[in-house]
Protein backbone atom coordinates (compact mmCIF):
# COMPACT_ATOMS: atom_id res chain seq x y z
CA UNK A 1 0.00 0.00 0.00
CA UNK A 2 0.94 3.65 -0.28
CA UNK A 3 0.19 6.42 2.15
CA UNK A 4 -2.21 9.10 0.93
CA UNK A 5 0.76 11.50 0.66
CA UNK A 6 2.76 9.04 -1.46
CA UNK A 7 -0.27 8.40 -3.64
CA UNK A 8 -0.63 12.14 -4.25
CA UNK A 9 3.07 12.38 -5.06
CA UNK A 10 2.92 9.72 -7.77
CA UNK A 11 -0.42 10.54 -9.37
CA UNK A 12 -0.48 14.34 -9.69
CA UNK A 13 1.23 15.56 -12.86
CA UNK A 14 0.53 19.30 -13.15
CA UNK A 15 3.41 21.66 -13.88
CA UNK A 16 3.64 22.72 -10.22
CA UNK A 17 3.81 19.16 -8.82
CA UNK A 18 6.94 17.08 -8.13
CA UNK A 19 5.85 14.25 -10.45
CA UNK A 20 4.83 16.76 -13.09
CA UNK A 21 8.25 18.40 -12.98
CA UNK A 22 9.93 14.99 -13.09
CA UNK A 23 7.88 13.72 -16.02
CA UNK A 24 8.76 16.85 -18.00
CA UNK A 25 12.41 15.72 -17.93
CA UNK A 26 11.58 12.86 -20.35
CA UNK A 27 10.50 12.73 -23.98
CA UNK A 28 6.71 12.24 -23.93
CA UNK A 29 4.48 10.87 -26.73
CA UNK A 30 2.20 13.75 -27.74
CA UNK A 31 0.25 12.49 -30.77
CA UNK A 32 0.39 10.16 -33.77
CA UNK A 33 2.40 11.43 -36.73
CA UNK A 34 -0.53 10.71 -39.03
CA UNK A 35 -2.75 13.20 -37.18
CA UNK A 36 -1.02 16.22 -38.75
CA UNK A 37 0.02 17.01 -42.32
CA UNK A 38 1.80 19.97 -43.95
CA UNK A 39 -0.50 23.02 -43.94
CA UNK A 40 -3.25 20.80 -42.54
CA UNK A 41 -5.54 21.68 -39.64
CA UNK A 42 -4.02 21.99 -36.17
CA UNK A 43 -4.85 19.35 -33.58
CA UNK A 44 -5.67 19.86 -29.91
CA UNK A 45 -3.25 18.09 -27.56
CA UNK A 46 -3.71 17.95 -23.79
CA UNK A 47 -0.54 16.78 -22.06
CA UNK A 48 0.23 16.73 -18.34
CA UNK A 49 -2.69 19.06 -17.74
CA UNK A 50 -1.60 21.63 -20.35
CA UNK A 51 -3.76 22.57 -23.35
CA UNK A 52 -1.66 22.67 -26.53
CA UNK A 53 -2.07 22.63 -30.30
CA UNK A 54 0.11 20.72 -32.76
CA UNK A 55 0.58 21.51 -36.44
CA UNK A 56 2.90 20.62 -39.30
CA UNK A 57 4.03 23.63 -41.31
CA UNK A 58 4.60 23.98 -45.05
CA UNK A 59 8.12 22.52 -44.75
CA UNK A 60 6.98 19.55 -42.68
CA UNK A 61 8.33 20.95 -39.41
CA UNK A 62 6.21 20.35 -36.30
CA UNK A 63 5.03 22.97 -33.85
CA UNK A 64 3.60 22.18 -30.40
CA UNK A 65 2.31 25.44 -28.94
CA UNK A 66 0.27 26.68 -26.01
CA UNK A 67 -3.31 26.53 -27.29
CA UNK A 68 -4.04 30.14 -26.36
CA UNK A 69 -2.86 33.09 -28.41
CA UNK A 70 -0.82 35.47 -26.20
CA UNK A 71 -2.75 38.47 -27.59
CA UNK A 72 -6.31 37.96 -26.28
CA UNK A 73 -6.15 34.24 -25.38
CA UNK A 74 -8.24 32.97 -28.29
CA UNK A 75 -7.73 29.28 -29.11
CA UNK A 76 -5.18 28.61 -31.82
CA UNK A 77 -7.07 25.40 -32.63
CA UNK A 78 -9.17 27.59 -34.95
CA UNK A 79 -6.01 28.95 -36.55
CA UNK A 80 -5.04 28.95 -40.22
CA UNK A 81 -2.01 26.76 -40.92
CA UNK A 82 -0.46 28.63 -43.84
CA UNK A 83 2.91 29.57 -45.28
CA UNK A 84 5.11 28.18 -42.51
CA UNK A 85 3.06 29.38 -39.58
CA UNK A 86 -0.15 29.14 -37.58
CA UNK A 87 -2.28 32.30 -37.77
CA UNK A 88 -4.86 33.17 -35.10
CA UNK A 89 -8.15 33.90 -36.83
CA UNK A 90 -9.15 36.56 -34.26
CA UNK A 91 -6.62 39.28 -35.09
CA UNK A 92 -4.24 37.57 -37.49
CA UNK A 93 -1.21 37.12 -35.25
CA UNK A 94 0.94 34.38 -36.77
CA UNK A 95 3.41 32.05 -35.01
CA UNK A 96 6.12 29.76 -36.34
CA UNK A 97 6.91 26.28 -34.97
CA UNK A 98 9.34 27.80 -32.46
CA UNK A 99 6.61 30.00 -30.97
CA UNK A 100 7.90 33.29 -32.38
CA UNK A 101 5.29 35.79 -33.53
CA UNK A 102 6.11 36.64 -37.14
CA UNK A 103 3.10 38.74 -38.26
CA UNK A 104 0.39 40.94 -36.69
CA UNK A 105 -2.36 41.77 -39.16
CA UNK A 106 -4.22 44.16 -36.84
CA UNK A 107 -1.26 46.34 -35.82
CA UNK A 108 -0.21 49.34 -37.93
CA UNK A 109 3.29 49.07 -36.44
CA UNK A 110 4.25 45.52 -35.71
CA UNK A 111 5.94 44.56 -32.45
CA UNK A 112 5.90 40.85 -33.34
CA UNK A 113 9.59 40.48 -32.44
CA UNK A 114 8.64 41.06 -28.80
CA UNK A 115 5.98 38.33 -28.66
CA UNK A 116 6.32 34.59 -28.15
CA UNK A 117 3.95 31.77 -27.31
CA UNK A 118 5.14 28.75 -25.33
CA UNK A 119 6.48 26.13 -27.74
CA UNK A 120 7.91 22.75 -26.82
CA UNK A 121 10.67 20.91 -28.72
CA UNK A 122 9.50 17.87 -30.66
CA UNK A 123 10.97 14.90 -32.46
CA UNK A 124 9.35 12.30 -34.69
CA UNK A 125 10.15 8.63 -34.13
CA UNK A 126 8.24 5.41 -34.72
CA UNK A 127 5.12 7.07 -36.08
CA UNK A 128 4.80 9.32 -33.02
CA UNK A 129 5.46 12.97 -32.32
CA UNK A 130 7.31 13.23 -28.99
CA UNK A 131 7.53 16.37 -26.86
CA UNK A 132 10.05 17.60 -24.33
CA UNK A 133 8.51 19.95 -21.77
CA UNK A 134 11.38 20.35 -19.31
CA UNK A 135 14.28 22.77 -18.88
CA UNK A 136 16.00 23.50 -22.19
CA UNK A 137 19.46 22.90 -20.77
CA UNK A 138 18.51 19.38 -19.59
CA UNK A 139 17.06 17.92 -22.78
CA UNK A 140 17.84 14.15 -22.86
CA UNK A 141 18.90 11.90 -25.76
CA UNK A 142 16.16 11.03 -28.24
CA UNK A 143 13.79 8.18 -27.26
CA UNK A 144 15.12 5.64 -29.77
CA UNK A 145 13.36 2.53 -28.52
CA UNK A 146 14.05 -0.48 -30.76
CA UNK A 147 10.48 -0.40 -32.07
CA UNK A 148 10.88 3.22 -33.24
CA UNK A 149 13.81 2.13 -35.43
CA UNK A 150 11.89 -0.62 -37.25
CA UNK A 151 10.69 0.14 -40.80
CA UNK A 152 7.11 1.33 -41.07
CA UNK A 153 6.14 -1.96 -42.75
CA UNK A 154 7.20 -3.85 -39.60
CA UNK A 155 5.65 -1.64 -36.89
CA UNK A 156 2.27 -0.28 -35.90
CA UNK A 157 1.19 2.24 -33.29
CA UNK A 158 -2.24 3.33 -32.06
CA UNK A 159 -3.72 5.21 -29.14
CA UNK A 160 -6.81 5.22 -26.94
CA UNK A 161 -8.10 7.42 -24.13
CA UNK A 162 -8.39 5.79 -20.71
CA UNK A 163 -10.65 7.44 -18.14
CA UNK A 164 -8.43 7.18 -15.07
CA UNK A 165 -5.07 8.23 -13.70
CA UNK A 166 -1.96 7.15 -15.60
CA UNK A 167 -0.55 5.10 -12.72
CA UNK A 168 -3.50 2.69 -12.77
CA UNK A 169 -2.78 1.89 -16.41
CA UNK A 170 0.94 1.44 -15.83
CA UNK A 171 0.34 -0.84 -12.85
CA UNK A 172 -1.99 -3.00 -14.92
CA UNK A 173 0.63 -3.31 -17.64
CA UNK A 174 3.30 -4.34 -15.15
CA UNK A 175 1.06 -6.90 -13.41
CA UNK A 176 1.93 -10.24 -14.99
CA UNK A 177 -0.10 -12.33 -12.57
CA UNK A 178 -3.50 -11.11 -13.85
CA UNK A 179 -3.00 -11.87 -17.55
CA UNK A 180 -4.00 -15.58 -17.70
CA UNK A 181 -6.89 -14.87 -15.33
CA UNK A 182 -8.56 -11.69 -16.57
CA UNK A 183 -7.78 -12.43 -20.23
CA UNK A 184 -8.49 -16.17 -20.37
CA UNK A 185 -10.96 -17.83 -22.69
CA UNK A 186 -13.07 -20.60 -21.22
CA UNK A 187 -12.71 -22.79 -24.30
CA UNK A 188 -10.36 -22.81 -27.25
CA UNK A 189 -13.11 -22.11 -29.79
CA UNK A 190 -14.77 -19.40 -27.70
CA UNK A 191 -16.79 -16.79 -29.56
CA UNK A 192 -15.53 -13.22 -29.50
CA UNK A 193 -12.00 -11.98 -30.03
CA UNK A 194 -9.38 -11.36 -27.43
CA UNK A 195 -8.17 -13.83 -24.87
CA UNK A 196 -5.79 -16.63 -23.99
CA UNK A 197 -6.91 -20.15 -24.84
CA UNK A 198 -7.13 -22.69 -22.01
CA UNK A 199 -4.75 -24.94 -23.95
CA UNK A 200 -2.05 -22.23 -23.85
CA UNK A 201 0.83 -23.07 -21.44
CA UNK A 202 0.41 -19.58 -19.99
CA UNK A 203 -2.97 -20.66 -18.60
CA UNK A 204 -2.01 -24.24 -17.75
CA UNK A 205 1.05 -23.19 -15.73
CA UNK A 206 0.91 -22.20 -12.09
CA UNK A 207 0.97 -18.74 -10.53
CA UNK A 208 4.17 -16.85 -11.28
CA UNK A 209 7.28 -16.43 -9.18
CA UNK A 210 8.59 -12.97 -10.04
CA UNK A 211 12.22 -11.98 -10.48
CA UNK A 212 12.90 -8.25 -10.76
CA UNK A 213 16.32 -7.13 -12.04
CA UNK A 214 16.80 -3.43 -11.26
CA UNK A 215 18.69 -1.48 -13.95
CA UNK A 216 19.58 2.12 -14.75
CA UNK A 217 16.45 2.53 -16.92
CA UNK A 218 13.96 0.79 -14.61
CA UNK A 219 13.93 -2.98 -14.53
CA UNK A 220 13.53 -6.27 -16.30
CA UNK A 221 10.95 -8.46 -14.62
CA UNK A 222 10.33 -12.11 -15.32
CA UNK A 223 7.42 -14.40 -14.55
CA UNK A 224 8.51 -17.98 -13.88
CA UNK A 225 5.62 -20.47 -13.85
CA UNK A 226 5.93 -24.19 -13.13
CA UNK A 227 4.58 -26.31 -15.96
CA UNK A 228 4.26 -29.98 -15.15
CA UNK A 229 7.10 -31.77 -13.36
CA UNK A 230 10.07 -30.69 -15.49
CA UNK A 231 9.25 -27.50 -17.42
CA UNK A 232 8.66 -23.83 -16.75
CA UNK A 233 6.90 -21.06 -18.66
CA UNK A 234 9.19 -18.01 -18.72
CA UNK A 235 8.19 -14.54 -19.89
CA UNK A 236 10.37 -11.42 -19.65
CA UNK A 237 9.22 -7.80 -19.65
CA UNK A 238 10.89 -4.41 -19.30
CA UNK A 239 9.78 -1.31 -17.44
CA UNK A 240 11.40 1.92 -18.65
CA UNK A 241 10.81 5.02 -16.55
CA UNK A 242 8.48 6.75 -16.27
CA UNK A 243 5.60 5.01 -18.11
CA UNK A 244 6.82 2.53 -20.74
CA UNK A 245 6.35 -1.25 -20.86
CA UNK A 246 7.88 -3.74 -23.31
CA UNK A 247 6.65 -7.32 -23.58
CA UNK A 248 6.91 -10.25 -25.99
CA UNK A 249 4.47 -9.71 -28.84
CA UNK A 250 2.68 -13.04 -28.66
CA UNK A 251 1.52 -15.55 -26.10
CA UNK A 252 1.64 -18.39 -28.59
CA UNK A 253 3.80 -17.78 -31.66
CA UNK A 254 7.08 -17.16 -29.88
CA UNK A 255 10.03 -14.83 -30.39
CA UNK A 256 8.95 -12.89 -33.49
CA UNK A 257 8.71 -9.38 -32.09
CA UNK A 258 7.80 -7.13 -29.21
CA UNK A 259 4.82 -5.04 -28.17
CA UNK A 260 4.10 -2.57 -25.43
CA UNK A 261 2.40 0.54 -24.17
CA UNK A 262 3.12 4.03 -22.88
CA UNK A 263 0.61 5.42 -20.37
CA UNK A 264 0.86 9.17 -20.93
CA UNK A 265 -1.04 11.49 -18.56
CA UNK A 266 -3.50 13.79 -20.29
CA UNK A 267 -4.18 15.19 -16.83
CA UNK A 268 -4.57 13.77 -13.33
CA UNK A 269 -7.69 11.76 -14.17
CA UNK A 270 -7.28 10.90 -17.86
CA UNK A 271 -4.61 8.98 -19.77
CA UNK A 272 -3.67 8.50 -23.40
CA UNK A 273 -2.47 4.94 -23.86
CA UNK A 274 -0.11 4.45 -26.81
CA UNK A 275 0.00 0.87 -28.09
CA UNK A 276 2.76 -0.41 -30.35
CA UNK A 277 3.97 -3.64 -31.88
CA UNK A 278 6.85 -4.48 -34.18
CA UNK A 279 8.03 -7.58 -35.97
CA UNK A 280 11.64 -8.67 -36.20
CA UNK A 281 10.72 -11.07 -39.02
CA UNK A 282 7.85 -10.58 -41.47
CA UNK A 283 6.09 -7.31 -42.26
CA UNK A 284 2.86 -6.77 -40.34
CA UNK A 285 -0.32 -7.62 -42.22
CA UNK A 286 -3.30 -5.31 -42.57
CA UNK A 287 -5.29 -7.66 -40.35
CA UNK A 288 -2.68 -7.41 -37.59
CA UNK A 289 -2.88 -3.61 -37.78
CA UNK A 290 -6.62 -3.73 -37.01
CA UNK A 291 -5.84 -4.90 -33.45
CA UNK A 292 -9.10 -6.84 -33.16
CA UNK A 293 -8.02 -9.21 -30.39
CA UNK A 294 -6.26 -6.55 -28.33
CA UNK A 295 -9.17 -4.12 -28.59
CA UNK A 296 -7.41 -0.95 -29.78
CA UNK A 297 -8.32 -0.80 -33.47
CA UNK A 298 -11.19 0.84 -35.38
CA UNK A 299 -13.66 -1.86 -34.28
CA UNK A 300 -13.14 -0.88 -30.65
CA UNK A 301 -11.91 2.74 -30.69
CA UNK A 302 -13.45 5.80 -32.37
CA UNK A 303 -10.66 7.05 -34.65
CA UNK A 304 -11.87 10.67 -34.53
CA UNK A 305 -11.55 11.17 -30.77
CA UNK A 306 -9.70 7.97 -29.79
CA UNK A 307 -12.25 7.03 -27.14
CA UNK A 308 -13.22 3.45 -26.50
CA UNK A 309 -16.62 2.43 -27.87
CA UNK A 310 -17.00 0.10 -24.90
CA UNK A 311 -16.90 2.30 -21.84
CA UNK A 312 -18.32 2.93 -18.38
CA UNK A 313 -21.55 4.39 -19.79
CA UNK A 314 -22.46 1.11 -21.54
CA UNK A 315 -20.79 -1.20 -18.99
CA UNK A 316 -18.04 -1.97 -21.52
CA UNK A 317 -20.62 -3.95 -23.55
CA UNK A 318 -20.29 -6.83 -21.11
CA UNK A 319 -22.03 -10.02 -22.26
CA UNK A 320 -23.05 -12.01 -19.19
CA UNK A 321 -23.99 -15.04 -21.27
CA UNK A 322 -20.54 -15.09 -22.86
CA UNK A 323 -19.03 -14.74 -19.40
CA UNK A 324 -20.56 -18.10 -18.49
CA UNK A 325 -19.47 -19.98 -21.60
CA UNK A 326 -16.72 -18.19 -23.56
CA UNK A 327 -14.62 -15.59 -21.74
CA UNK A 328 -13.66 -14.96 -18.13
CA UNK A 329 -14.99 -11.39 -18.21
CA UNK A 330 -17.65 -11.34 -20.93
CA UNK A 331 -15.87 -8.27 -22.35
CA UNK A 332 -14.46 -8.33 -25.88
CA UNK A 333 -10.84 -7.26 -26.41
CA UNK A 334 -7.85 -7.76 -24.12
CA UNK A 335 -7.13 -4.08 -23.56
CA UNK A 336 -10.84 -3.30 -23.30
CA UNK A 337 -10.84 -5.71 -20.36
CA UNK A 338 -7.86 -3.85 -18.90
CA UNK A 339 -9.55 -0.47 -19.30
CA UNK A 340 -12.76 -1.71 -17.68
CA UNK A 341 -10.97 -3.00 -14.59
CA UNK A 342 -8.55 -0.08 -14.24
CA UNK A 343 -11.29 2.52 -14.70
CA UNK A 344 -13.45 0.65 -12.15
CA UNK A 345 -10.96 1.72 -9.45
CA UNK A 346 -12.09 5.34 -9.85
CA UNK A 347 -10.37 8.37 -11.39
CA UNK A 348 -7.47 8.07 -8.91
CA UNK A 349 -7.18 4.82 -6.98
CA UNK A 350 -6.88 5.09 -3.18
CA UNK A 351 -3.81 2.92 -2.67
CA UNK A 352 -3.89 3.39 1.09
CA UNK A 353 -6.65 0.73 1.10
CA UNK A 354 -4.65 -1.96 -0.76
CA UNK A 355 -3.43 -5.34 0.44
CA UNK A 356 -0.44 -6.33 -1.70
CA UNK A 357 1.28 -9.72 -1.95
CA UNK A 358 4.39 -11.32 -3.50
CA UNK A 359 2.72 -11.31 -6.94
CA UNK A 360 2.81 -7.49 -6.76
CA UNK A 361 6.60 -7.30 -6.58
CA UNK A 362 6.89 -5.52 -9.92
CA UNK A 363 4.36 -2.88 -8.91
CA UNK A 364 6.05 -2.32 -5.55
CA UNK A 365 9.45 -1.82 -7.19
CA UNK A 366 8.01 0.48 -9.88
CA UNK A 367 6.52 2.75 -7.23
CA UNK A 368 9.82 2.81 -5.36
CA UNK A 369 11.72 3.74 -8.53
CA UNK A 370 9.23 6.51 -9.31
CA UNK A 371 9.56 7.98 -5.82
CA UNK A 372 13.35 7.90 -6.13
CA UNK A 373 13.19 9.52 -9.58
CA UNK A 374 11.04 12.34 -8.19
CA UNK A 375 13.39 12.92 -5.26
CA UNK A 376 16.40 12.95 -7.62
CA UNK A 377 14.78 15.41 -10.02
CA UNK A 378 13.61 17.66 -7.19
CA UNK A 379 17.21 17.76 -5.94
CA UNK A 380 18.25 18.95 -9.43
CA UNK A 381 19.77 15.56 -10.26
CA UNK A 382 19.36 13.39 -13.33
CA UNK A 383 16.53 10.85 -12.89
CA UNK A 384 17.03 7.33 -14.28
CA UNK A 385 15.71 6.32 -17.69
CA UNK A 386 17.11 9.29 -19.60
CA UNK A 387 20.23 7.60 -20.97
CA UNK A 388 20.08 5.33 -24.05
CA UNK A 389 20.75 2.02 -22.27
CA UNK A 390 17.20 0.89 -23.17
CA UNK A 391 17.63 1.36 -26.94
CA UNK A 392 18.27 -2.30 -27.81
CA UNK A 393 16.07 -4.08 -25.28
CA UNK A 394 13.76 -6.88 -26.35
CA UNK A 395 11.58 -9.46 -24.59
CA UNK A 396 10.93 -13.15 -24.90
CA UNK A 397 8.67 -15.97 -23.78
CA UNK A 398 9.31 -19.68 -23.98
CA UNK A 399 8.68 -23.01 -22.30
CA UNK A 400 12.04 -24.23 -20.98
CA UNK A 401 13.38 -27.12 -18.90
CA UNK A 402 13.23 -26.10 -15.27
CA UNK A 403 16.96 -26.59 -14.64
CA UNK A 404 18.35 -24.30 -17.40
CA UNK A 405 19.68 -20.74 -17.07
CA UNK A 406 16.70 -18.83 -18.46
CA UNK A 407 18.61 -15.53 -18.44
CA UNK A 408 21.28 -16.87 -20.78
CA UNK A 409 18.60 -18.08 -23.20
CA UNK A 410 15.94 -15.36 -23.06
CA UNK A 411 17.67 -12.23 -21.76
CA UNK A 412 21.21 -12.04 -23.14
CA UNK A 413 20.59 -8.39 -24.06
CA UNK A 414 20.43 -7.45 -20.39
CA UNK A 415 23.73 -8.92 -19.24
CA UNK A 416 24.77 -9.33 -15.64
CA UNK A 417 26.78 -6.11 -15.76
CA UNK A 418 23.60 -4.08 -16.31
CA UNK A 419 21.78 -5.48 -13.28
CA UNK A 420 22.12 -3.19 -10.28
CA UNK A 421 20.08 -5.39 -7.94
CA UNK A 422 17.84 -8.48 -8.11
CA UNK A 423 14.77 -8.62 -5.89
Amino acid sequence: MLSREENELLTRVGAATPMGRTMRRYWIPALLSREIEPDGPPVRVRLLGENLVAFRDSRGHIGLLDEYCPHRRASLFFGRNEECGLRCVYHGWKFDVDGSCIEQMNEPESFAHKVRVTAYPTCELGGLVWAYMGPAEKIPPLPKFAWTQAPESHRHVSKVVQECNWLQGLEGGLDTSHAPILHRLLRDNAAGGGGIKPSNPYVRAGAPRLVVDITDYGYQYTGLRQLGDAEQHVRTYHYILPFHQIRAASNEIGDWGDAGHAWVPIDDETTMVYNWVYSRKEALSEEERLERAIGNGPAHVDQTNFRSKANRANNYLIDRAAQKTDTFTGINGINVQDRAIQESMGPICDRSQEHLGPADKGIIQMRRLLREAVHTAEANGRPPGLDPSYYDLYCALQVLPRDVDWRAILAPDLGREKILQTV
